[in-house]
Formats: C-alpha cells, sequence, structure tokens
C-alpha cells in the first residue's frame, strides 16, 4: 500500500488544465508584501484550503484501487465457500462423482484470498482512506465557518480590537488548521505501520516510529527508577512538634 510521504518538493503542477495531486507533498509558503493584510490573509486562506482539498483528494483517489481489489477478493471467496459446499452435495447425489475432492481446493482458494485481504489490508486501507478523507472534510467545514465568522467580525465589530489583533487572530485559526491536519494524516500513517508491526515485518519497521507514544505509569506499574533490592525509600525527616508555650 503506498502512503503519503511528508517531503518537500515544488509546487504543485498543472496538468491538463487539472492540479497534479500524486501524492501528499509539501507545498512551499506563499509569502509577499504585508501592506495589504486582508489580501494576505486571503490568500493564506485559499492556501489552506487547497492544501486541505489536495488531502482529501489523495485519499479518495487511494481508495478506488483499494475498493476494487477488496470487492474482488470478497467475491472470489464468496464464490469458493459455495463451490466448496456445492460440491460435496453433488457427489453425494451422484451428479459429479469425485467432485468432492475438489471442495478443498475451493475451500484453500477462499482462504488464500481471506488471507492476502488480512496480510496487505486492502479492505482496512479502503475503510482508512474513506474515514481520513470524511475527517478531512468536516475539518474544512469548520475552518470555513470559523473564518466567515472572523470575516464578519472584521467587519460588525471594529471594536473588537486593533488591525494587528484581528491579523493575528486569524493566523491562529488557520495555523491551528493546518496543525490538526498534519495531525490527522499522521495518525493515518501511524495506523498504516500499526499494522505491518502487528504482522511479520522487519524489526527495524517496527523500531522506526518515532511518534509511539510512551507507556502510561499506572498505580500497579513500576515507575521509571527502581530502588535496589532489600534498600527502602527514605522518607524526609520531619521537626517534631514543639511543646506549647
Amino acid at each position: 500500500m503506498s502512503q503519503p510521504e511528508m517531503q518537500p518538493e515544488g509546487p504543485p503542477r498543472e496538468k491538463g488544465g487539472r492540479r497534479d495531486r500524486k501524492d501528499l507533498t509539501g507545498r512551499p509558503f506563499p509569502l509577499g508584501d504585508w501592506g495589504e493584510p486582508a489580501d494576505r490573509l486571503d490568500a493564506l486562506y485559499l492556501w489552506t484550503e487547497d492544501g486541505a482539498l489536495r488531502a482529501a483528494d489523495w485519499y479518495l483517489r487511494d481508495r478506488v484501487a483499494k475498493r476494487r481489489g477488496a470487492r474482488a477478493l470478497r467475491l472470489v471467496t464468496a464464490a469458493a465457500v459455495s463451490v466448496a459446499g456445492a460440491l460435496p452435495l453433488l457427489d453425494l447425489t451422484g451428479a459429479w462423482s469425485g467432485g468432492a475432492p475438489w471442495g478443498y481446493l475451493a475451500l484453500l482458494l477462499a482462504a488464500v484470498c481471506v488471507g492476502c485481504d488480512r496480510y496487505f489490508g486492502v479492505t482496512a486501507g479502503w475503510m482508512r482512506d474513506v474515514a481520513t478523507a470524511q475527517a478531512i472534510q468536516r475539518r474544512l467545514e469548520a475552518l470555513q465557518f470559523d473564518w466567515a465568522s472572523e470575516s464578519v467580525r472584521e467587519v460588525l465589530g471594529p471594536a473588537d480590537g486593533t488591525a494587528s489583533e484581528t491579523a493575528e487572530r486569524c493566523l491562529g485559526v488557520l495555523r491551528r488548521f493546518h496543525e490538526d491536519l498534519t495531525e490527522l494524516v499522521r495518525s493515518e500513517t501511524a495506523d498504516w505501520m500499526a499494522e505491518f508491526r502487528a504482522g511479520p515485518a522487519p524489526h527495524s519497521t517496527q523500531t522506526m516510529v518515532p511518534w509511539a507514544a510512551q507507556r502510561a505509569e499506572g498505580p500497579g506499574q513500576p515507575g521509571r527508577f527502581l530502588l535496589p533490592p532489600g534498600r527502602r525509600p527514605n522518607m524526609p525527616r520531619q521537626r517534631p512538634p514543639e511543646p506549647p508555650r
């Protein structure tokens, strides 16, 4: 399964009047003259919205092949199981003498299809792509409403602060959306890598996850620093209470 590679490259190229969205590559930050803050904020919003649509489009395109593969594997599995159940009946009725042994071959084919689906994560990847694209769409809709709210506040509420505070608030909205979108893609990629960690994957792949969460230490788990056997923890000495005067 192919996964997004967050490696910065050049700006997306136009191919046939349509933006080339083969992978989730980085994009250059739109810089310019901040003499007109409103125009720069509008350009940043369009850049942010295009990035979200680009990410959702990548996952929707990636799910097409997985959906076809998952449906094909499930169709072959259902057909093989049906044939495996019908062949012994045909052998018992005499319609096809000696057809029962072929039922084992059909069962083997069904098991191979199920194993390929589980090992390569075809169905799981299809569902994960759909869920990620829907999550991106929900976050984009929230950003659109937040941006509209900020625009209305700027027009109707000039007493809410200075122009610099308004620009800083708008930049904060865009930055939080970028961080949320990046975290969503990172979580999806981590789930994809976890499938290979749980399966027969090399040990080097299992250790190359820099964002693996640390294990929480509960009340029944040992702490980070353990005492040697036979040692008691040193409690801080307390002054004896002074006698009342």
